[in-house]
């Protein structure tokens, strides 16, 4: 039923360009840092390369744990009448931005309010079956998180925003509970 590969193959990226939304979870000692992500923010760049866009948040707790070289999974589970969950286990890379490289790679009205890239490099490929995950119908994706951030964008005030909800990268003055 499970299976363990050392990179993407075929199948994968078409499962992963068929799901409609993802979870990341993410760890460099302290709490496991844990959310579901929509949007078409997530790229497969190689069969051990992969980039999401980070929109602005409440946190940026992706970023801290990657710049801690702690550990990144991502989950994609099929919630249609084909059961699979894939998970890929990655050391993560946070981008500026105004990289153009990965600009390219996204519809410019998506690179609107994002923080950052996270650039993920994939070291194991997990499928399990994905028996008991019931069954949903997409409806549409919520754009609320999106306007937000146009809004603040077009308003000026969106980089301040992420900077004033940064949390600090440097895990020696981090407290769980107190810097989000």
């Amino acid at each position: 039923m499970g299976s363990q590969n050392a990179s993407l193959n075929d199948q994968d990226k078409a499962f992963i360009a068929e799901q409609k939304m993802f979870f990341i979870a993410s760890s460099s000692g302290e709490e496991v840092n844990l959310s579901p992500r929509g949007y078409d923010c997530f790229k497969i760049t190689g069969d051990n390369e992969a980039v999401f866009l980070d929109y602005a948040g409440s946190g940026n707790r992706t970023a801290r744990d990657s710049a801690a070289h702690g550990e990144i999974t991502i989950m994609f589970c099929s919630f249609t009448d084909n059961p699979m969950i894939l998970r890929l286990f990655c050391k993560g890379e946070t981008i500026d931005k105004k990289d153009t490289e990965l600009q390219e790679l996204f519809h410019s009205s998506d690179l609107k309010g994002m923080r950052q890239f996270i650039k993920l490099t994939i070291y194991c490929v997990e499928h399990s079956c994905g028996m008991s995950v019931p069954r949903y119908e997409f409806i549409n994706q919520r754009n609320d998180l999106k306007e937000w951030c146009h809004d603040e964008d077009r308003a000026g005030r969106l980089d301040g925003y992420i900077q004033r909800k940064l949390i600090p990268l440097d895990l020696s003055t981090f407290k769980p509970g107190k810097n989000v």
